[in-house]
């Protein structure tokens, strides 16, 4: 089993691993072109050095899935471009501070030597200057390329693959045998690369060629790996027809992209799935169409996107939010899976029995002595606001979890109640009772599946995923998830038993 589990990652290091390295080598080759020259000038222009270190200080402070999150909107695009640019500017600090501390840590008689055989500002900066500070310069490149590796993992949720598909997704479906072969794999190639830009220091403090050529050749070497995603994409190529499909960071949305991606397949489509993406950023993505598909909920359109907070019943959102995606974004809105995976508040059964609450409203006088656990998203949707505003929920503490840790933390009793997934199969496996919204706050969340402006227009592609469209039951959903959250099974599994169901289902 774990033999299997094993060679099933395996088999997609070549593309992550190509990946992460064109994006650690490309981001430490712009940084350190950027830094050095940068740093050089601040070393001749006095007044420049505080505001370059500064800069470069500040975007240090700033965490690193933040950053580059940020480049999505200022970039207007996801994928490579914003994860490059942000990984640049993480690369940047150590190289400038070093370069700098290197240049003027130059013994002044040396210096003043120089200028005593009338050596002009450029010979002494490249003959005596350059050469003393190369060990300090190269040692702040070794820490950038240790830095940039570690953080090119956050690229996933903007859109770029990484050794970080393996952490976000492994840990999104307990699965730490691919958590693990991400970690190790992050690990031996920041040390590797360490390695290599080590043997040049000494190469250069030495001014030894052989032992600099070395190094350069297993940086050479090193580099490989990163054409097999180019070839990929080469080869991608010669056929007119590919499909790119997104998925969320949860176990359901894994599930579903690989049931899609198999109907696209079948359809004679070269299938790429960019998963673990930010809400805004898969959606932004669509709109864009620089992604095909992906499966969205109702009432996250409704109150995310369209900021509406009425309650018109199912049937009701469903159209109205159609309609506006195609008016407003182009979007096309195949329909409903089947299925609802709505936002519900959710205690463990014997918690609820014993203060006597069934409903939200039976919450609202007990929170002042309760904590409330929700999802990284959950305490910034206006859903949250809604809930808050109109019962009075005044919890007495509120924490932020992963939607992995979130069940296991309510089922312990760090917190008292979670914002759940109707679908999710961990609320009956750890005795969990959802609590009714009595008063109709939240929006009702059918899964759809949206198409892009782009794919919008391709009619084959339509017809490849017409078949799952109502095809998906809430239970058939709940024990798919269930599958890979409890029962340890691949997605790639819980996709063919969900694929059996809606086979099952057609037959009469």
């Amino acid at each position: 089993m774990i033999t299997s589990r094993l060679a099933e990652q395996l088999a997609l290091l070549p593309e992550y691993l190509g990946n992460h390295m064109i994006l650690t080598l490309c981001a430490l080759a712009i940084g350190i072109s950027i830094s050095i020259p940068v740093a050089l000038l601040a070393t001749r222009v006095g007044w420049l050095e505080w505001p370059v270190l500064a800069f470069a200080g500040v975007m240090q402070t700033v965490p690193a899935l933040a950053l580059l999150a940020l480049m999505v909107p200022l970039l207007g695009r996801i994928g490579f471009a914003p994860a490059l640019a942000g990984l640049v500017l993480y690369s940047m600090f150590p190289v400038l501070r070093n370069t700098v501390t290197g240049i003027k840590g130059v013994d002044p008689a040396y210096v003043e030597a120089a200028r005593a055989l009338g050596m002009t500002d450029g010979q002494l900066l490249w003959r005596v200057q350059l050469p003393l500070a190369a060990p300090v310069i190269v040692a702040g490149i070794r820490i950038a390329s240790v830095w940039v590796v570690g953080i090119a993992t956050l690229s996933t949720p903007v859109g770029s693959p990484s050794l970080g598909n393996y952490i976000f997704s492994g840990l999104q479906t307990q699965n730490f045998t691919a958590v693990l072969v991400g970690v190790v794999a992050a690990a031996a190639l920041a040390m590797v690369l360490d390695l290599l830009i080590r043997l040049i220091e000494i190469a250069v403090s030495r001014r030894n060629l052989a032992l600099g050529m070395t190094g350069a050749l297993g940086l050479a070497l090193l580099a490989i790996p990163a054409l097999v995603p180019i070839l990929a994409t080469a080869e991608g190529r010669v056929g007119e027809r590919s499909v790119v499909i997104g998925a969320k960071t949860f176990t359901e949305q894994y599930i579903i992209a690989e049931l899609l991606r198999r109907r696209a397949d079948d359809s004679g489509y070269r299938v790429s799935n960019l998963q673990s993406l930010g809400s805004t950023v898969v959606f932004d993505a669509l709109k864009a169409s620089r992604l095909d598909c992906y499966v969205d909920y109702s009432g996250t359109i409704w109150a995310n996107y369209m900021k509406r907070r009425d309650q018109p019943g199912r049937q009701s959102v469903l159209k109205i939010m159609s309609a506006w995606l195609l008016k407003e974004h182009g979007i096309v809105c195949l329909g409903s899976l089947g299925f609802e995976n709505a936002y519900a508040l959710a205690m463990r059964k014997d918690r609820a029995s014993s203060l006597g609450v069934r409903t939200i409203s039976d919450l609202a006088s007990r929170t002042p002595t309760l904590s409330i656990g929700g999802d990284y998203e959950f305490f910034a949707r206006p859903e949250w606001e809604a809930l808050r505003e109109q019962y009075q929920l005044k919890f007495a503490a509120r924490r932020s979890f992963d939607p992995t840790l979130m069940y296991p933390a309510v089922q312990r009793g760090v917190v008292d109640v979670i914002s759940a997934f109707t679908t999710d199969g961990r609320i009956p496996a750890f005795g969990l009772v959802l609590l009714r919204d009595d008063r109709q706050i939240l929006p009702p969340y059918d899964a759809v599946l949206l198409l892009s402006p782009a794919a919008a227009r391709n009619t084959r592609l339509k017809r490849a995923f017409q078949p799952v469209i109502g095809r998906i039951s809430d239970e058939e959903m709940r024990q798919a998830n269930m599958l890979v959250d409890l029962k340890k099974s691949s997605i790639s599994q819980a996709a063919d038993w969900l694929s059996g169901q809606i086979e099952a289902g057609k037959k009469p």
